[in-house]
């Protein structure tokens, strides 16, 4: 609806300063904490964007590093050449990225070759189903495996039982999202 109605803009203005204010105050608090923020298509095919989010972690002292950016496959199929180099520039501060949904989109393999990620997060309906589908265990002992031997982080979304989260950790995955967490 955001988007539809042309929100979307001041909403992830809103989103992006709210979480790192956040990470600033718990760096205050003594704690060395992350935050992540998805962005939409409107939001990477804004030229300005990296300008902004410079300014942002200037003003509030927020190390570059301590912000990851998450991106659809499809975010990025909007306008490959312009989100390549609003990527290209907010990597240059130093922000992360990871590939929200991995596994969704078309073109998976070319993104973690081509572009500065260093997270990719596993689509929860994988993860979901994957004690009931050995096609779904399959791609996350797969996607887990391509993760580690590239030097990514993976993050598993979706993970809502203690019995899931042991699978994906003895398979070496080290990172979750989900109800269980």
């Amino acid at each position: 609806l955001a988007e539809r109605t042309g929100l979307i803009k001041p909403l992830s203005r809103y989103v992006l300063r709210a979480a790192v204010e956040q990470c600033a105050t718990w760096a205050a608090d003594g704690l060395d904490v992350h935050v992540a923020v998805n962005l939409t298509i409107p939001d990477l095919l804004d030229l300005e964007l990296p300008d902004r989010i410079a300014a942002l972690l200037a003003e509030t002292g927020v190390p570059a590093d301590r912000l990851e950016l998450e991106v659809t496959e499809s975010t990025i199929l909007a306008d490959p050449f312009r989100v390549r180099s609003v990527i290209d520039r907010l990597n240059e501060l130093g922000v992360g990225f990871a590939i929200d949904d991995f596994g969704t989109g078309y073109s998976s393999l070319a993104y973690l070759k081509q572009l500065p990620v260093q997270t990719i997060k596993i689509d929860r309906s994988f993860v979901m189903d994957m004690f009931e589908s050995e096609s779904d265990a399959a791609i996350v002992r797969s996607t887990v495996d391509l993760a580690r031997n590239l030097g990514l982080r993976v993050v598993a979304e979706g993970v809502e039982t203690q019995e899931m989260w042991d699978a994906l950790r003895g398979q070496g995955c080290s990172l979750a999202q989900g109800y269980l967490i």
